[in-house]
């Protein structure tokens, strides 16, 4: 079978940026531990671009590089000595604490990529290409099909093994109380309400920046540091 010609796409430029910070930080980083995972997303979504999975091939693009350009500015700015937005902090403040795992890690980039930068994603895609959400809705949801099917072999991954993991352990009961299918729906209704409030300008900054710290505050819960 012949194989599908790749074409450079702006989707590869953000791929070398997360090589790059992954060759950069130590393993045990807590951006570290993110970037691998948002690596290993942003690469199958580069792939489902190049083999046609997206319908929509140009709203793909640009939905994948907004939502990934707000992650790497999130690093920029404390690469520069400024404050990442809310969600991000915990994150940052927590990423070296010897009593936060992996998994902890992981989960908490996820929440603050996909509950806050996602939704503001959306309205910068659809600015971009001068449409409304609902002509992306399809491809942020094939996003979304990708994340929740890495999130599944993440926690296979990162998990601690069964004898580890016992019911009363803090770790199951923390992770139970996040759940990526909610955050994503919730994500799409607050793309949509911020589309919806474009015009009202001070509304939707206030929107925004409450999202911002609502999604800071469950983030600093998902760090929450475990006994060994």
């Amino acid at each position: 079978m012949a194989q599908l010609e790749h074409f450079t796409t702006p989707v590869d430029t953000v791929v070398d940026r997360m090589r790059a910070l992954d060759e950069a930080l130590p393993e045990r980083d807590g951006i570290a531990v993110f970037n691998r995972v948002y690596l290993a997303v942003t690469e199958a979504v580069d792939r489902g671009i190049d083999s046609g999975r997206f319908v929509d091939a140009r709203a793909a693009i640009t939905l994948d590089v907004r939502f990934a350009e707000r992650y790497l500015r999130a690093v920029e700015a404390v690469a520069r000595d400024r404050r990442p937005p809310a969600c991000w902090r915990p994150l940052f403040q927590f990423r070296r604490h010897p009593g936060v795992r992996p998994l902890q890690f992981a989960l908490a980039g996820i929440n603050a990529h996909i509950g806050h930068d996602l939704a503001l994603a959306v309205v910068d895609t659809c600015r971009t290409l001068d449409c409304e959400p609902v002509d992306v809705e399809d491809e942020f949801d094939r996003v979304g099909d990708l994340l929740v099917s890495l999130e599944e072999r993440i926690r296979e991954d990162l998990m601690p093994g069964p004898d580890l993991l016992q019911i009363a352990d803090p770790l199951t009961h923390l992770l139970g109380a996040w759940s990526l299918e909610r955050a994503r729906d919730a994500t799409w209704t607050a793309a949509r309400a911020l589309w919806a409030l474009r015009g009202l300008s001070d509304v939707a900054a206030e929107l925004t920046e409450r999202l911002d710290t609502a999604v800071g505050f469950a983030g600093r819960m998902l760090l929450t540091p475990l006994p060994d």
